[in-house]
This record gives structure tokens, C-alpha cells and sequence, in this order.
């Protein structure tokens, strides 16, 4: 079905990647203990994509190989940075093995930041699971503290994780709490492909 010059198709989704109101990004939280963090990053990401913004997602502490990882990457508008090692849960490394995850993690917070830096228009930044990251240590504490407090005024924060950090708590806008109520994990069924990762 061709369309003609001047006419609006019926169910296009209008082009708002230029806020015409100069609104400021906003910092937002998604913690607690219950499952949806991610999920709920993800969605963001997504919608905002969908409304004609930059979306930078990256992850910290995880694997390479979610589910949400292989939808996002085919997404127009969203652009992924990935730390290329892999270096398992913290309380299993070695203190040799965690100095090395924290100098490439801080490099790769660096890299993401920068990035994030350069974005133009509306734009967001997911940093997933970046508190488990900031309270192990394995990120410079002071480049994100930093970063937040003088971020891009066109640039969108999701962090997500478990115990942020009051400092980075008090620079949100958002703060959600995942509450949990009930999981199978609690009955032994381990985390599900598709469902949890």
C-alpha cells in the first residue's frame, strides 16, 4: 500500500525523538528482591525506542547470552555495549580473579559513559545490574557518582540491581522495589530460559 506525500498514515507512530519542551532526563531505580528488574529495563528501552529515542543498554556481572540481549540487538535505535569476558558470580572468584573483573568492568562503565556522552537527542541509558557492580566494587564508584550528577540533559538513566546505594538513590528521580512474594526458585526450580534470563 504506497502512501502519499503530506498524508499521515492512520496507525503510524508519530516521530518524538526531539522533545519540543527541552524536558530534562530523569534518573530512575529499579531494585529489590523480587524478579522483574531487568524485565522492566528492558521494557523502558523498548518503548522509548519506539518513540524515536537512542537507547544504549549494557549489562554488568551477567552472561552474554539472555534473551534480551538477542531481541535488542535487531532493534533500530538501540545500540548494545557488552563486556566481552565473562567472570561468573562475585563470591566465587578468587581475590586475584575479582581484581581483574573490577579493572574490566571500570573499563567497561568508561566505555559506556563515554558512549552515552555522545548520544544526540533524546536518549537513554540502561546500566543493568550496576548496583550488584558499584557495591562489590568492581566500578569506579566516583566516575558514576559523577557522571549522574553532571549527565547530558537530554540523557534517560535506568539502574538496575539489588541494595543501591543511598548516594546513588538520592541522585533518582525514579526509585521502583521489586517486592518478591512467591518464586519457584524458593521451591528449588532453577532460573528458566525465557522467563528469567
Amino acid at each position: 500500500m504506497s502512501r502519499q506525500k503530506g498524508v499521515k498514515e492512520e496507525n503510524a507512530i508519530p516521530d518524538s525523538s526531539v522533545d519540543p519542551k527541552g524536558e530534562t532526563g530523569r534518573i530512575h531505580i529499579y531494585e529489590g528482591e523480587g524478579k522483574g528488574k531487568t524485565t522492566a529495563a528492558v521494557g523502558l528501552a523498548v518503548r522509548f525506542a519506539g518513540t524515536g529515542g537512542n537507547v544504549l543498554f549494557t549489562q554488568f556481572l551477567k552472561r552474554n547470552d539472555s534473551g534480551e540481549l538477542k531481541i535488542l540487538v535487531r532493534l533500530p535505535k538501540v545500540e548494545l555495549i557488552l563486556c566481552k569476558q565473562n567472570f561468573g558470580f562475585t563470591f566465587q572468584m578468587t581475590p586475584e580473579k575479582k581484581q581483574e573483573a573490577a579493572a574490566c568492568y571500570s573499563r567497561h562503565l568508561s566505555r559506556a559513559l563515554e558512549a552515552a556522552k555522545q548520544m544526540e537527542g533524546r536518549s537513554l541509558l540502561v546500566l543493568d545490574e550496576i548496583m550488584a557492580a558499584y557495591n562489590q566494587n568492581m566500578v569506579k564508584r566516583q566516575e558514576l557518582l559523577d557522571f549522574l550528577r553532571k549527565k547530558p540533559q537530554n540523557l534517560e538513566i535506568v539502574m538496575t540491581g539489588r541494595n543501591p546505594a543511598p548516594e546513588l538513590s538520592a541522585l533518582a528521580d525514579y526509585i521502583t522495589v521489586m517486592e518478591k512474594k512467591k518464586h519457584p526458585f524458593d521451591e528449588g526450580v532453577p532460573a528458566r530460559q525465557g522467563i528469567e534470563w
